[in-house]
């Protein structure tokens, strides 16, 4: 990054390193975006890494824009101070967001072959213990909140009230 930024006489104030989840594309943006000011530069590595879809990318340029700020991608050699820089931004960007999708399919269907192999059987399931039966009986005796017991459980909010739902029914609730 500094190689790109001391060549385009770009002074280099911060560095972010932005972790995007699939499920969350704007994950851990909101500082990067809130941080930037008039005529300051975002220089990232690749357009990927910066948005997985083209609407997100559009609308992340958008923001920039509206503050105000360039867009320069290091891999894809996108400058958005030129009108050449903002269409190839756009080319770029639906063409990255066209390969995730193709790997997300190709993904799906080795996925659907090794179940018809009997190779994949997904995630295993956490198994309603003694643990879990404790736990549920003080959070439904309110001796415990929710978020206590997913915490002594070590589970996230959806898969805590999943298996509190399959238990119940197990237990004819």
């Amino acid at each position: 990054m500094a190689t790109i930024c001391s060549s385009n006489w770009l002074e280099v104030v911060a560095y972010f390193l932005m972790i995007l989840g699939s499920n969350s594309p704007l994950r851990s943006l909101g500082i990067e975006i809130s941080y930037v000011r008039k005529g300051d530069t975002v220089v990232v590595e690749s357009i990927s890494r910066f948005a997985r879809n083209t609407k997100d990318l559009l609308s992340l340029i958008d923001i920039l824009k509206e503050k105000d700020v360039e867009f320069v991608s290091k891999k894809e050699n996108i400058d958005t101070s030129s009108p050449t820089g903002k269409f190839m931004l756009t080319v770029f960007g639906a063409m990255a967001e066209l390969e995730r999708e193709y790997i997300l399919q190709r993904q799906a269907e080795g996925i659907e072959i090794a179940k018809k192999n009997g190779k994949y059987k997904g995630r295993k399931k956490i198994a309603i213990n003694g643990k879990f039966k404790k736990v549920y009986e003080d959070w439904k005796a309110k001796n415990i909140t929710a978020t206590k017991a997913m915490e002594l459980l070590g589970m996230k909010r959806n898969t805590f009230y999943r298996r509190v739902k399959e238990y119940e029914a197990e237990q004819g609730n």
